[in-house]
């Protein structure tokens, strides 16, 4: 079900959008004036931004929810998980961040409640799926129920979450040909942010999955049997996407490992070099010290040949020294 490429513009009044569903994809819009219950008409869908006062006011006023309910709708805490009550099921998930100049894996959440003939779903951010929700019914191809806009929902936010797996992973691959200049400070910083970025993505999957697996679970009313089967299939599919996080998230710490041990072989291959300077220049200094003293006595004042003599003996120490350096295997 491809989505038209011009989503509606969000309202500012509290109410992002409400149809009444006819139950073959398409759907009639509603607002504020009209009546927004459950009815004989169809399934009606209202989403709201529970941010906004008038989108609490009803749902809090008119929706006629349980007290539970209104409060899982507008809570601030939106770890994924799903519920079933006797009259519907509340069902919170996520999906990565498609705003502009948000980061993806900083997920954005949308509580969903249903129960038939009714579909109350809230949000504080956009979320580009319920676009496209709102697009296919637009399009006539959208829910006809509350158990296919569920399986629609989570099929749109794992094919995103999918896509942001996958650029994740391509990031990596581009990292590990790379690997060659794994000291560098700039191929250590991409590999720090791909783990940050797979740490806070994984950290939803794992709920996200067993809130589906809860779904395909369900025995309710809401959900036909391929639908049941549709989410058994998005739970495998997150499950797939944990044990790529996972794996990236092993390959990455692999490279920072091989990083930093590539950063140590030069370092101590620069401290060695500057060892063997030093450990060449110590007896010649001594020499130079002793021979340089300004005092009566010196051997070979009065001689010719005592400057080459004395630099043919510091020569000859110097190469005794790296002899032995080599001797040892040191160098």
């Amino acid at each position: 079900m491809d989505p038209t490429p011009n989503p509606t513009p969000d309202s500012d009044d509290g109410l992002i959008c409400a149809y009444q569903l006819d139950g073959k994809g398409g759907g009639r819009p509603r607002g504020w004036a009209d009546k927004l219950e459950a009815g004989d008409e169809g399934v009606l869908w209202v989403h709201l931004d529970f941010a906004h006062p008038n989108g609490r006011a009803w749902i809090q006023k008119q929706s006629g929810l349980d007290p539970n309910v209104v409060e899982a709708l507008l809570s601030d805490e939106s770890r994924p998980r799903s519920f079933e009550y006797d009259t519907g099921i509340l069902t919170i998930l996520r999906g990565v961040n498609t705003n502009p100049s948000e980061d993806p894996e900083d997920m954005v959440s949308v509580r969903v409640w249903t129960e038939p003939g009714l579909i109350i779903s809230t949000r504080r951010r956009r979320m580009m799926s319920i676009m496209d929700i709102r697009n296919a019914i637009e399009a006539g191809k959208g829910p006809v129920s509350p158990g296919t806009f569920l399986v629609f929902l989570a099929d749109r936010l794992s094919d995103r979450i999918g896509h942001t797996v996958e650029s994740i992973e391509d990031s990596l691959d581009k990292a590990e040909e790379g690997s060659g200049s794994g000291a560098t400070l700039a191929y250590r910083r991409t590999l720090g942010e791909i783990r940050r970025k797979t740490a806070r993505l994984r950290r939803y999957l794992a709920p996200q999955r067993d809130a589906l697996d809860r779904l395909s679970r369900s025995r309710t009313a809401l959900f036909a049997a391929g639908e049941l089967a549709m989410l058994q299939e998005l739970t495998s599919r997150m499950t797939v996407f944990i044990e790529e996080m996972d794996l990236s998230r092993e390959r990455a710490m692999v490279l920072q490992e091989e990083s930093l041990s590539v950063l140590a072989a030069e370092q101590n291959a620069r401290m060695l070099v500057l060892s063997i300077v030093a450990a060449v220049f110590l007896p010649l200094a001594f020499f130079t010290g002793l021979m340089g003293m300004n005092v009566a006595g010196l051997p070979g004042l009065e001689n010719s040949w005592a400057f080459w003599i004395v630099l043919g003996l510091m020569f000859s120490v110097a190469g005794a020294i790296l002899g032995y350096f080599k001797f040892k295997k040191w160098i």
